[in-house]
């Protein structure tokens, strides 16, 4: 006759108590149940509580206590009136007989013994208070015993994990979680990247082979038992790998303009850029030039762009583990002439008192030259308008 009892959850940090109570049968229903016992384990922890009784307990009955924190649990029997003997036992150990104290330990204590019950409580229960309690009993015919097993639950955690690491690409990497608990726990790894899917392991040691760039980020490790909720811990794995230039793009520019070179890198540690023309590296600080350097991005600012500026450029990136460079062009993007655009113009006679007018291209009037010509034109044609007339045509 095994039956198994369980507590619930505890999610406090209150003590906890654990009573061993063996009771008898009332005067009232001695005569109804005269040769019955009953055997109780009550479990309190905050406003929490359990409790499960047994009559005439021939057999061994489990109960388990959830030990989310350090606590203790209590347990009584029931006995009746012809009983002339009793005691409460640990294994071999004898905790009480009667009303006498057998064990050093502080946390076991007597709590009752009368003609109806007998009990007794452990305060503050841990893992080394699991196993079997057994109340004897002397009756007049013969002794009798009762047995509870109690079971001690431990909430998962986490004692071990690796430390943050650093790694250059292409080398193995172990990660360890190594977790306690009563059940024993389940471990389990998964990357915390978008692109991961599911665990990556479902042990306490995660084995990662020739690992790479993508591969970075933090490894979550999961510890459960279903006692209480999960415990999880991360561990940062940092790749490190060469510069790669990821954009580097010629642009053009006006002579008197501001124009700027860009060169973006990626790399771990982040890479240190250097520009060079003509196999001469350029400082900070030469009169009209600027490097504007960022984690993964240099800038080579020219705030008023002359003859001697054009031409190519070298972006260097470099970190610990390598250098990569590309060749960026600065070319001359010419603006467009008052003599060039006037080429352009197109004019229409038309009938007398109709006017006409003048037709631009659409890209004949930006920058400088531009407006030098609109004012040109305006005044070499004003003359020409007839007051009031309409200006009308085709170009």
């Amino acid at each position: 006759n095994h039956s198994v009892l369980r507590g619930f959850q505890t999610q406090g940090h209150s003590a906890s108590v654990l009573r061993l109570q063996f009771c008898k049968a009332s005067d009232a229903e001695t005569q109804a149940k005269a040769n019955r016992r009953c055997l109780c384990v009550h479990w309190e922890q905050g406003a929490q509580s359990s409790q499960s009784c047994q009559e005439d307990p021939d057999g061994i009955s489990f109960f388990v206590v959830p030990l989310t924190y350090p606590s203790g649990p209590l347990s009584r029997c029931t006995i009746d009136n012809r009983v002339t003997r009793v005691a409460w036992l640990n294994r071999s150990t004898i905790l009480y007989a009667g009303n006498d104290k057998w064990c050093l330990d502080p946390r076991v204590v007597l709590l009752s013994n009368t003609q109806t019950q007998y009990s007794i409580e452990i305060q503050n229960v841990d893992v080394y208070d699991e196993g079997p309690y057994t109340c004897s009993v002397q009756t007049d015919n013969h002794p009798k015993t009762s047995r509870v097993h109690l079971i001690v639950q431990v909430s998962p955690k986490i004692v071990e994990i690796s430390s943050d690491i650093s790694i250059n690409e292409g080398n193995n990497i172990s990660l360890t979680c190594i977790a306690t608990g009563r059940p024993e726990p389940t471990v389990t790894w998964r990357h915390i990247s978008p692109k991961a899917v599911g665990f990556v392991s479902e042990d306490e040691y995660l084995e990662i082979q020739g690992i790479t760039r993508e591969q970075s980020g933090y490894y979550e490790c999961s510890a459960s038992n279903d006692v209480a909720a999960p415990v999880v811990r991360r561990v940062k794995v940092t790749v490190n790998y060469p510069p790669y230039i990821s954009e580097a793009k010629g642009t053009g520019v006006p002579v008197g303009q501001k124009g700027t070179l860009q060169c973006e890198a990626s790399a771990v540690p982040s890479a240190e850029f250097q520009w060079y023309k003509d196999d001469k590296r350029l400082v900070e600080g030469k009169k009209g030039v600027k490097v504007e350097n960022r984690p993964f991005l240099s800038k080579l600012i020219f705030f008023n762009v002359s003859e001697h500026d054009y031409g190519n450029y070298t972006c260097v990136a470099s970190n610990k583990l390598g250098h990569t460079n590309a060749s960026i062009t600065l070319f001359e993007l010419s603006e467009p002439t008052s003599s060039s655009l006037l080429q352009e113009v197109k004019t229409t006679t038309l009938p007398p008192g109709k006017g006409w007018y003048v037709y631009f291209p659409g890209s004949c009037c930006l920058g400088l030259g531009g407006a030098r010509l609109i004012a040109f034109l305006q005044d070499a044609f004003s003359s020409a308008l007839t007051p009031g007339g309409s200006p009308v045509g085709t170009a």
